[in-house]
């Protein structure tokens, strides 16, 4: 691995263990009972120093004890991606007792793994309706945990439906409604498994952009998790050859984490290439890769992390690119 490509692995690594540690939950409260006044969304690397000290003595009994502060320059470069070894993270790991798949995860990823990604950006719409599409959202009341797409390609070279599993988890007292938000393109939104009702009819937020509320089949307390399922299915004016009716996006706002896209293709038009990419919010593509369809005639990609960012899958039914 080159020396580039080591610190973006680093990078990558390291945004995913900051998420961790700041997810509300044990993890956080590991760190955060040792800082006298602790702030939303900042790690204090002082007292994550503490935990893993703390570890060290347990672990190491009969040696010399570690102290924090030893270790706060360690810490620092862990938690920037600067400085960030297989060692370290393993303290990491250890200290905190990290769950064999978020420990698994880290671990591959900072092996490299093309499999698992960390993307976040500046924008995850254009400028122009940002504070619609922000107002349309409101405050934050939940985050989300895990959020599947399964999106479907028709016979007719466009996407026909989409099946979405989102988890969610309140971050504030007594949720019971999701906000939700779509472009043009879409005609119809059903609601399942952990919806009762949506709020009222799509309404026009700004620009191409829809919203309306999804009404939870109970009320969340702060810390409670609860499945949503839900479907969507599309009209669209241009032809298959358009652009625009040639791919699929998921733009995040603010943050979600364990992001799911699957595109799968009707076997009789399949695509003569498809590429995963990352969007600028005011449409330019800023980074792609070819993918393979599998043998299921689809795409998958996951995402451990996506924020004020444009991901998703582009094709062309043409050798032309």
């Amino acid at each position: 691995m080159s020396d580039a490509a080591r610190l973006t692995t680093q990078r990558a690594t390291a945004e995913y263990l900051r998420e961790i540690l700041l997810r509300p939950g044990v993890y956080r409260e590991a760190w955060r009972q040792h800082v006298v006044r602790p702030r939303d969304d900042v790690i204090n690397q002082l007292a994550i120093a503490e935990v893993i000290a703390t570890y060290f003595a347990s672990a190491h009994s009969g040696d010399t004890p570690v102290l924090p502060y030893q270790l706060r320059d360690i810490v620092s470069g862990a938690l920037s991606g600067t400085h960030l070894s297989a060692e370290t993270l393993e303290w990491f790991i250890e200290a905190f007792r990290f769950a064999p798949h978020e420990a698994g995860q880290l671990r591959r990823l900072l092996a490299g793994s093309s499999r698992i990604g960390v993307l976040s950006g500046t924008r995850g719409v254009p400028l122009s309706v940002e504070p619609e599409v922000d107002a349309a959202l409101g405050p934050r009341r939940h985050q989300t945990l895990s959020l599947h797409d399964h999106v479907w390609v028709g016979a007719d070279g466009r996407i026909d439906r989409s099946r979405t599993v989102h988890v969610i988890e309140a971050i504030a007292p007594g949720l019971d409604r999701l906000p939700f938000v779509c472009d043009s393109n879409v005609v119809a939104l059903e609601v399942g498994h952990g919806c009762k009702e949506l709020a009222g009819q799509l309404r026009w937020v700004g620009g191409d952009f829809f919203g309306t509320e999804i009404i939870l089949s109970r009320t969340l307390e702060v810390g409670e998790t609860l499945t949503l399922e839900y479907w969507l299915s599309y009209r669209w004016y241009a032809g298959p050859e358009d652009p625009s009716a040639c791919e699929y996006r998921r733009a995040v706002m603010r943050k979600l984490h364990n992001l799911d896209i699957r595109v799968e293709f009707d076997p009789d038009w399949l695509p003569r290439q498809v590429w995963w990419a990352h969007w600028d919010g005011d449409g330019g593509v800023l980074e792609r890769e070819i993918v393979t369809l599998d043998s299921q005639h689809s795409s998958h990609r996951y995402l451990h992390s996506l924020e004020k960012a444009v991901a998703g899958f582009y094709w062309k039914w043409d050798a032309d690119q």
